[in-house]
């Protein structure tokens, strides 16, 4: 008799323990005090906006630098959409295209007669304003973003199921 009401009690227990009121499970911050991290998912629904978002944001940091603005261009935003793709097959972040193409190759391939500028590649888990504020912090790649010859823009990413995306930016004449 003692036994079934043990029993009982540690069911009732455990399906109080049950009603945790909505908390989640893991902790909220990593072992070392900081945030966990959060997979950044593109949606559809966001996807036409991406590079809107971010041509403003650069243009935003070009104006301040005294460089006239980019326009996003499509031919480039197919030169990066290949670059991407390739970068994830490839699993590693690198400026040449599993058959030997460079960044200018990627141009000519969609048809682009301008002159290229710079190409800027991220692996990360984070969105496209957390990337090109890295890409801003980096002396090589800042000078990149604040070309003064710059006036097109591509940008194109990949994600894989992961989360992880894989970014390519394309500044050109």
């Amino acid at each position: 008799m003692q036994r079934r009401a043990m029993m009982a009690a540690g069911l009732a227990l455990l399906g109080l323990s049950a009603c945790g009121g909505g908390r989640a499970a893991r902790p909220l911050v990593g072992p070392d005090g900081l945030p966990l991290p959060t997979v950044y998912r593109i949606t559809p629904e966001m996807e036409a906006e991406i590079g809107y978002r971010l041509a403003d944001s650069l243009n935003t940091l070009r104006t301040a630098a005294g460089a006239a603005p980019v326009a996003l261009d499509p031919a480039l935003n197919a030169a990066a959409a290949t670059h991407s793709r390739d970068m994830a097959v490839q699993n590693r972040p690198w400026h040449f295209g599993s058959d030997g193409s460079s960044a200018v190759d990627r141009l000519q391939r969609v048809g682009y007669q301008g002159r290229l500028v710079g190409e800027l590649i991220s692996e990360t888990y984070e969105d496209e304003l957390q990337t090109l504020a890295a890409w801003a912090e980096d002396p090589t790649t800042r000078a990149v973003l604040l070309d003064r010859t710059a006036t097109r823009l591509g940008l194109a990413w990949f994600q894989e199921p992961s989360g992880k995306i894989w970014w390519t930016l394309v500044l050109a004449t």
